[in-house]
């Protein structure tokens, strides 16, 4: 579904990510992870067309989209849930739902979308009428990601879900990922939280100065040696 071929890319003169090439196939649940200031960021964003590619190649579903804007790879089927959120504070999660679904144009589909993320996250459907300035941490990393899947997307990036959250709602979307792998979702994971991250996706890659240093099933990193020492302490 996605293959990012020796990609680098950066900010004005700095250079961030250095020869970076990824693949994810369709229904694939697959994590990137690594320290901060690796380049994880900066990965997701020059995918979903935010950032500008020095050099490089990005093809989704077989066609090549590298330096297209934002706005045309959301349209192709690439969702991006920031770090950020970048919510709608002054409007109510349902608004910040429907705007997540701009580009679908049946609203009987709108709804039906609507409900699947309301029952994926009932904690956002008894609040849906609440402003999402007002919603805690835990809420609002909730319906971003929900804003994110308003869209149907073929590939979902999240970017840091569980960053700022209590373990017990890190669990909650961590467990709302899962629910959309299983149904079918291709999601690509940035997470600091390598050993949770790790026992969920099918496979992952490893970032570290802006260039993969190791890559391979979930299953095996977790067994790898830098991995225990560099991320889970052992």
């Amino acid at each position: 579904m996605l293959e990012v071929r020796n990609l680098n890319a950066g900010y004005g003169f700095l250079q961030v990510l250095w020869d970076v090439s990824l693949k994810i196939n369709e229904g694939e649940f697959i994590a990137l992870v690594g320290p901060n200031g690796a380049g994880k960021s900066t990965t997701l964003k020059t995918i979903a067309g935010l950032v500008t590619p020095q050099s490089g190649d990005i093809i989704f579903k077989g066609e090549a989209i590298t330096g297209t804007p934002a706005n045309l790879t959301s349209r192709m089927g690439i969702s991006f849930v920031s770090e950020q959120l970048n919510l709608f504070t002054n409007m109510s999660i349902y608004e910040n739902l429907l705007l997540g679904a701009y580009i679908i144009e049946d609203k009987q589909e709108q709804l039906d979308t609507i409900e699947f993320v309301f029952n994926l996250f009932p904690r956002l459907k008894a609040r849906q009428n609440q402003l999402a300035g007002t919603l805690s941490g835990g809420e609002r990393k909730m319906l971003a990601i929900a804003r994110g899947i308003m869209s149907k997307p073929s590939l979902l990036m999240v970017d840091e879900p569980s960053l700022g959250l209590a373990p017990k709602l890190t669990l909650d979307v961590f467990d709302a990922l899962e629910t959309l792998r299983q149904g079918g979702m291709t999601i690509l994971l940035v997470e600091q939280n390598v050993n949770t991250t790790l026992h969920i996706t099918d496979r992952g890659y490893v970032l570290e100065q802006g260039q993969i240093i190791l890559e391979g099933p979930s299953k095996e990193l977790l067994e790898n040696d830098h991995v225990k020492k560099a991320f889970l302490g052992i």
